[in-house]
């Protein structure tokens, strides 16, 4: 069976690289734009549904926000808290952080920006001015005061140590006072670019901010053209008629696009966590034997090879390696079909005369990468006796399953959550099954509620990843979750656009940085 999805994989691969180079002989409908050599031309995949910083919650929203607006603080690759806005801040109780603004910033239209402007932009979201999903991040403020145009004061109802991480970019930005509900219409910020046009289903239009208090980016303009087929995305690098695309070509496409002499891979580390949740209510998910066997019959390295061509890492935590809290020394589940027979016996699910010892169905979105991996983990499982069944649906009926607990496994990813700690509270404690969190699989320990509500308030950050540490090396025993891997940051560009580090979560915001060889003078 393992080499019969390896077969089935090989003529994957085949089919789509022999439709991509057909393409490439045919041409493309969409190589006829213009290239001007003062504008990057990148390709996303759809269009952001909100520019509105309080309001936008999808990658491509908050990728782009990022650009335009600034908050308080932002992050570094490690996740740790930086400045932004602010230039510096206090916390003289837990319920008390005070920012001291940056003197001399201003929005696009060049109006100062002032502690009024913070002020209104969270009391927008906490009054209901602005209808936004984002209003639960800030439900512990209880007041904000502005004594003055530098200083902004947030008072909280109860301690809670991830609140920086609540107010950093590219998940909230600060916007003018009194903007309005079209604000997103015509977005202004103060960050390292500007707004300036955006056309429906075609393009959005970014120029730089030539005032930028972390200094003027090198890129004059960004066009960010919405191309939702991902052929045509490669068949525009490659030709030229685009310069970049971040995470939106299939492994296959990118090795096929690896060998033009004008186009780069840049594979750097990400953060993104493929995983599969378990159903622990179960009668067959809740025996934590079981739960273990499986994550020893997954062979991690051949899927990561086999399907993401290598741009992905192991996983063997939520939090991603790159974290300031991340604990490696935990129980892993290297790849051991020996082990994982040995548990099912010992849970009392030994092989019946046909080899199965039971049947249990993964519920997956259509996505036909899912799919396939979905496939790929049934012939693993076979290995050990276990029948996985694959159900695909339409992603609204799979996240309606999955948020009511109508399910035995399923799989998605984490994108972006996981880089907070706060992470394991909203999966894993048992206060925290849906509608109050994302604790699907109704896992319950109450050692763990115990550390969590501990590390949710405590806030030294090395006794917080003590705590941490604890709660990491207790998950991977108990195995709620199988995490299978981190998939890269794989960036496709041109070679006149240099100097490219990307953020680890995958954030656009290298173009602050980024250089284009071919910039007019």
């Amino acid at each position: 069976m393992r080499n019969h999805f390896r077969k089935n994989v090989f003529r994957t691969t085949c089919v789509i690289v022999f439709c991509f180079s057909a393409l490439l002989a045919g041409g493309c409908a969409h190589g006829t734009n213009s290239i001007d050599s003062d504008t990057v031309n990148f390709l996303i995949e759809q269009a952001p549904t909100n520019l509105d910083p309080r309001i936008g919650t999808d990658s491509i929203s908050e990728h782009i926000d990022g650009l335009i607006f600034d908050s308080l603080v932002a992050h570094d690759q490690r996740l740790n808290i930086v400045p932004d806005l602010a230039q510096k801040w206090e916390t003289p109780d837990p319920l008390t952080y005070v920012f001291h603004l940056n003197k001399g910033l201003k929005f696009h239209d060049g109006r100062p920006l002032t502690s009024a402007d913070v002020k209104y932009t969270f009391e927008s979201v906490l009054d209901g001015s602005v209808k936004t999903p984002k209003a639960g991040s800030f439900r512990l403020i209880k007041s904000i005061d502005a004594p003055d145009d530098y200083t902004i004061v947030f008072h909280l109802s109860e301690p809670y140590a991830s609140f920086l991480w609540d107010l950093t970019k590219p998940g909230i930005g600060i916007v003018p006072r009194d903007s309005g509900a079209d604000f997103a219409r015509h977005p202004i910020g103060t960050g390292p670019f500007r707004f300036v046009s955006a056309t429906r289903d075609e393009d959005i239009v970014l120029d730089r901010n030539p005032d930028y208090f972390g200094g003027a980016a090198d890129i004059p303009h960004v066009r960010f053209r919405i191309v939702p087929d991902a052929i045509v995305r490669a068949l525009e690098l490659r030709k030229g008629t685009a310069d970049v695309a971040v995470n939106s070509l299939s492994p296959d496409t990118v090795i096929a696009l690896q060998k033009d002499a004008d186009v780069i891979v840049d594979d750097q580390a990400g953060t993104t966590l493929q995983y599969i949740a378990l159903n622990c209510e179960d009668p067959i998910l809740s025996h934590r034997e079981v739960r273990q066997a499986l994550a020893y019959a997954t062979d991690r390295a051949s899927l990561i090879q086999s399907l993401k061509r290598g741009f992905a890492v192991p996983a063997d935590s939520v939090l991603p390696a790159n974290h300031w809290a991340y604990e490696s020394k935990v129980k892993e589940y290297n790849y051991n079909p020996q082990e994982a027979e040995k548990l099912l016996d010992a849970a009392g699910y030994r092989r019946g005369p046909d080899g199965v010892r039971f049947h249990i169905t993964l519920k997956t979105s259509t996505d036909q990468f899912t799919r396939l991996l979905a496939e790929a983990l049934a012939a693993e499982w076979k290995r050990v006796g276990v029948a996985l069944d694959l159900r695909s649906t339409e992603f609204a009926t799979f996240y309606s399953d999955i948020t009511h607990g109508s399910f035995q496994l399923y799989m998605l990813q984490l994108i972006g959550g996981n880089n907070d700690p706060d992470i394991f509270d909203y999966l894993f404690n048992s206060k925290k099954t849906p509608p109050n969190g994302a604790n699907r699989g109704h896992y319950r320990n109450p050692q763990l509620d115990t550390l969590l509500d501990q590390a949710r308030v405590e806030m030294n950050q090395q006794k917080r990843k003590q705590i941490l540490s604890k709660i990491q090396k207790l998950l991977a025993v108990d195995e709620p979750y199988i995490t299978l891997w981190y998939a890269d940051n794989v960036v496709v560009h041109r070679k006149r656009l240099t100097n490219i580090v990307i953020p680890p979560a995958g954030d656009f915001d290298f173009l602050d940085l980024a250089r284009l060889q071919e910039t007019k003078p």
